[in-house]
């Protein structure tokens, strides 16, 4: 690791630093963060008033049983 940091540092004609490759984060569209956000707020609330109570008690149920059916000891 060391022949190949010296054959990196000798490419770019300095020192590697790491934490400037941390430095360089991505940064994330704002804007399409904000629509993102938006429908993904009203994708659930759309869904769940598509569905009749009996569906919405079945999902439950299910989601019930997954999380609290069989535990192992």
């Amino acid at each position: 690791m060391q022949s190949a940091l010296a054959v990196v540092e000798a490419t770019i004609g300095g020192k590697l630093h790491p934490k400037a490759a941390k430095a360089r984060k991505r940064r994330k569209n704002p804007h399409a963060v904000a629509l993102g956000r938006k429908g993904g707020l009203k994708g659930g609330v759309a869904r769940a008033n598509m569905l009749t109570p009996d569906q919405r008690s079945q999902i439950a149920r299910a989601a019930a049983q997954a999380r609290w059916g069989a535990k192992p000891h």
